[in-house]
């Protein structure tokens, strides 16, 4: 394996109530000095869940998208709050934004989104066994349930509203996870 680079010094540039813009100077192994630019989340990180209405149901959202200023279908997630477990903010989020709670909850990985630059992970929560359950949130309009066949995933992902990375990463995994028969159950 690689040394990693030297941090030779770290200096906060720009920052928003989101994100801190950073400027790195770094040096290789091999001596050669680089100087970089990243985001460093000011957050804990984020969930994303897959919610399971049944072993083929999959419960997806219709949400306001600023960074592309459309609506976009994605699967429900959040930022995890300080006070928060993950799998605690994995269900609040839930129940803020689909209106269920989860009985069980899987950790089953964790992403990234451009690491060359950003610091931001999402973790990727399957939550089944399913219960109504509201809970108010800090959206600022109703968010829209969509139920998807995860038997049907092509066509989602033919469909011009779903592009969001994450989503379509951990549908393919739960899909591959239910697939198998020896998956266990939680």
């Amino acid at each position: 394996m690689r040394e990693k680079p030297q941090i030779l010094n770290a200096q906060t540039i720009a920052s928003t109530r989101v994100f801190r813009i950073e400027k790195v100077d770094l040096r290789f192994a091999n001596g050669t000095d680089v100087q970089y630019e990243r985001l460093i989340s000011s957050s804990r990180g984020a969930v994303l869940i897959v919610p399971m209405l049944d072993d083929d149901t999959v419960l997806l959202i219709r949400e306001y998208a600023a960074g592309v200023h459309r609506y976009e279908l994605a699967l429900p997630k959040g930022r995890i709050e300080e006070s928060e477990a993950l799998l605690e903010a994995a269900n609040r989020e839930i129940m803020e934004e689909i209106g269920y709670g989860a009985r069980a909850l899987r950790h089953l990985t964790s992403l990234t989104l451009a690491p060359g630059y950003q610091s931001h992970v999402t973790h990727v929560v399957l939550a089944e066994n399913l219960y109504e359950q509201r809970q108010s949130g800090d959206e600022p309009e109703a968010i829209e349930v969509v139920p998807w066949r995860l038997s049907r995933l092509n066509e989602l992902l033919a469909h011009e509203e779903c592009t969001e990375a994450r989503s379509i990463a951990a549908l393919f995994m739960v899909r591959d996870l239910y697939a198998n028969p020896s998956r266990g159950t939680l």
